[in-house]
């Protein structure tokens, strides 16, 4: 870092705050160099105020990429990513058989089509459909012999590929993320997270019924 004035420079969560978007969108953008930032001698990152500011006016200067375009891009990159093997690398999904293997692949295509309609209707109920999510997760997933750790992985797995598919769509659009993108991020990770605590929920009411 260079010696300026310490105004100047604003922290991640202060950064975030601006954008309005989650610190993880943040640290994202940083870590792809999609977003100017600074290392302090300690490591941790830092931002000029100007350079932000500019960035975001170039954001919108920029044509911004329909949000319903960069949701069916990320279909089908999420797609080429099942199809590549990184879900049989999983843990997981190793445990499942022939047929289970099958649904889950099926369904979890099924689950992310869901999310990424929900996405894109402002107008949605967020509670119930993130509850309908978690519920229908945490189903399928005791039905084949996952415990709440794995089908929170197997989630948590759909989740991150459906987050980079949507990040790579505006990357090959060269479209700088603008405001509206990080409204959808933070939307995202604000329904998701209801989902997984859906599961978390569905998982605890039916090992409460075992007992």
């Amino acid at each position: 870092m260079t010696n300026q004035d310490h105004s100047n420079w604003l922290s991640l969560s202060d950064v975030a705050e601006k954008l309005g978007v989650h610190p993880s969108t943040v640290r994202l953008w940083s870590d792809k160099g999609v977003l100017p930032t600074h290392r302090t001698s300690g490591g941790h990152r830092r931002y000029l105020l100007h350079e932000v500011e500019l960035w975001m006016n170039a954001a919108r200067e920029k044509q911004v990429i329909e949000p319903g375009d960069a949701l069916q891009s990320a279909i089908g990159k999420i797609r080429l990513r099942v199809s590549e093997g990184q879900l049989e690398a999983e843990p997981w999904y190793q445990k499942l058989d022939a047929d289970a293997r099958a649904q889950y692949r099926m369904s979890g295509s099924a689950l992310v089509r869901g999310l990424i309609g929900y996405l894109a209707n402002e107008n949605a109920d967020e509670n119930t459909e993130s509850k309908a999510l978690g519920y229908e997760y945490a189903s399928r997933a005791r039905r084949y012999g996952l415990n709440s750790v794995e089908a929170t992985q197997a989630f948590l797995f759909f989740r991150n590929a459906l987050l980079e598919a949507l990040t790579t769509a505006y990357e090959e659009a060269r479209i700088p993320p603008g405001l509206a993108w990080g409204r959808l991020l933070a939307r995202l990770h604000r329904f998701t997270d209801r989902v997984l605590l859906s599961l978390l929920e569905t998982y605890q009411a039916f090992e409460g019924r075992n007992r």
